[in-house]
């Protein structure tokens, strides 16, 4: 075995910027990082062939003084901490003062700064172990990082690099992730000479949309919380805008963007009931809390984070965003606001919707039907009468001040869709789907008070049954019970089903009884009704809802459109589909290219 000897210093560095720089885009995070912690107003970064030719950042932050600039290339030496209760405390980004130690031992690195009290500045060079002595310099109050020809004298990393979009598209992540973190910073970012991203200072609310795109900013919801020592605010996109991969995202603690375990699975448990299938949420959402409540200190590119309180954590976040989603009314409201300037987190409060507004408004609406002539021997000029009522109607609902927003029912389309009109348009409402949601909401309501009530069955339906189904139903009567359901054994192969949950009482009862002792034979009554509580309920609202092809009344219409309006997350089906669609009267005039 060979002998002990320490490394050399250059090696040492070489390790240490496996870690910290794996690419590219570490690098310019690391500089990024740098500047902000300098207290710059402006950074401008330039980029060639990715990253890999060359990073270069400059910033107007408050310098670094002559003496110092050798120094700042030093592994372990940093002007953020002092102390280990310092350590305790972080709040800048950077603290380990690793970064450009490692980032020189592996590329081609020159920093220029200069103080403010500073005649010029002063610029060092280094090359792997080989560093120049200051000389002066010409450069504006601030600092200047170039990284040239990353990873020259590591050719075996250098392989592994990806292509030169790869590695762009990782550089313009971590440059969104810092310029939505600080909206108070001008950020610009080039590529090969090329102007990609440029951000003035704005307020958070315009740094999103600048970032994520106006549609991300009309799809969401304005969150902002908070609790003993800890705030919680900024964006959750509504679930119709749900995306196939996580690619909008970010979590930011203490400005510092992270990405954890118990953050994701208390947002993901927050979407659960309104997401569909695999798709994922879009937010942009910033914890503020003291910084010894959290561990930055955990691994090299501390994107990972540890918390002093998980528990109260966790919920505190799903609480947070579930409150947020649920309001019905503040996502009717806010998908449908004219486009105008807008306070950064706007509160949009909830409206109640009384029983006379519900019953008297329908018949204003409908008053002048009788006077719509139905003359077949006139068709064109019976068609011109019918749309001239109905718009005479219209007209009148659009001057009623109470109308509710998602309006008052036209008709049914096809048997599947209800066509309304609001104050601005065109409603279409998918009815299974919107009554799904209703019926589940009003499920879970019912068991939050131990049980569901059930509906005698005044013709008992008996099913054909195996010896499984027989068994599940002898040894559950009681989780049966507990789920509205009276389903007992009539013979070795029958049974009678003569109680339905009273929510369903307009379900098949055989469909209904049959999907709930399939799952409980796939999961066990135990799981049932505890894990899998909310799957149980979705699957029974499901089968418990009014179907496609069936005729609703213009009253019934106005019902479901009115329990819509009340019900928490009404906008998506419990799968995550949407349940509705407005088409602005705007919209609708450019497809027929009126006032062209």
């Amino acid at each position: 075995m060979a002998s002990i000897k320490s490394l050399p210093e250059l090696l040492v560095n070489q390790i240490a910027a496996g870690e910290v720089v794996e690419r590219p885009a570490a690098a310019f995070k690391e500089i990024l990082e740098n500047s902000i912690d300098a207290n710059a107003s402006e950074v401008t970064a330039q980029l060639v062939q990715g990253g890999i030719k060359r990073i270069r950042v400059v910033d107007n932050g408050t310098g670094i003084l002559k003496e110092e600039l050798s120094l700042a290339l030093d592994r372990h030496a940093t002007s953020k901490i002092r102390t280990l209760e310092d350590l305790q405390h972080i709040t800048s980004l950077g603290f380990r003062g690793e970064a450009l130690a490692s980032i020189a031992a592996i590329s081609r690195l020159t920093l220029t700064s200069r103080k403010a009290e500073a005649d010029h500045a002063w610029q060092i060079g280094v090359a792997g172990k080989q560093l120049s002595q200051p000389k002066p310099a010409s450069l504006a109050i601030g600092t200047t990082v170039e990284v040239d020809d990353l990873y020259f004298n590591i050719p075996a990393r250098r392989k592994f690099l990806k292509t030169e979009a790869t590695e762009f598209a990782h550089c313009e992540e971590v440059f969104k992730r810092m310029a939505l973190s600080r909206p108070d910073i001008g950020f610009v970012l080039q590529h090969n000479e090329k102007l990609r991203i440029q951000l003035g200072i704005t307020d958070l609310r315009r740094r999103i949309m600048a970032v994520l795109g106006e549609a991300f900013g009309q799809a969401s919801l304005s969150v902002d919380e908070q609790s003993t020592g800890i705030r919680l605010y900024g964006l959750v996109a509504l679930p119709a805008y749900a995306r196939a991969s996580r690619d909008a995202q970010y979590f930011f603690v203490n400005n510092r963007f992270v990405r954890d375990k118990l953050i994701t699975h208390a947002l993901r448990e927050a979407y659960r009931d309104i997401l569909h299938l695999d798709r994922h949420p879009a937010f942009v959402l910033f914890l503020d809390l003291n910084s010894g409540e959290v561990d930055v200190n955990v691994h090299p590119t501390k994107a990972e984070v540890r918390f002093r309180d998980s528990r109260a954590l966790h919920q505190f976040i799903f609480h947070s965003i579930h409150k947020a989603l649920a309001s019905t009314h503040s996502q009717l409201e806010y998908a449908h606001q004219p486009t105008v300037a807008k306070p950064p987190f706007p509160y949009y409060p909830q409206k109640s919707i009384t029983l006379a507004s519900v019953t008297e408004q329908p018949s204003a609406f409908y008053a002048n039907s009788s006077q719509i002539t139905t003359d077949t021997s006139a068709p064109q000029s019976t068609g011109i009468k019918m749309a001239a009522g109905i718009v005479s109607a219209l007209e009148r609902i659009e001057k009623e001040p109470a109308c509710p927003p998602l309006g008052f029912a036209l008709g049914q389309l096809l048997g599947i869709y209800i066509l309304a009109q609001n104050s601005r348009g065109l409603i279409i409402v998918d009815m299974h789907a919107a009554h799904e949601r209703i019926v589940y909401e009003k499920l879970k309501s019912a068991w939050d008070h131990q049980m569901l009530p059930m509906q005698s069955l005044l013709m008992p339906i008996t099913l054909q049954a195996d010896s499984l189904d027989i068994a599940t139903v002898e040894e559950n009567q009681a989780a049966l019970g507990k789920l509205g359901f009276e389903i007992a054994v009539l013979s070795p192969a029958t049974l009678v089903v003569r109680a339905i949950p009273s929510l369903l009482q307009d379900g098949e009862a055989a469909e209904l009884a049959q999907g709930v002792l399939k799952e409980m034979r796939e999961y066990g009554a135990s799981q049932l009704l505890t894990g899998r509580r909310n799957e149980m309920l979705a699957t029974m609202a499901c089968h418990g809802s009014v179907r496609a092809n069936r005729t609703l009344t213009i009253p019934e219409m106005n019902a479901l459109l009115r329990e819509m309006e009340t019900t928490e997350r009404a906008d998506q089906c419990n799968h995550g589909r949407p349940t509705w669609f407005e088409i602005s009267l705007a919209d609708l005039d450019k497809m027929f290219m009126r006032g062209k």
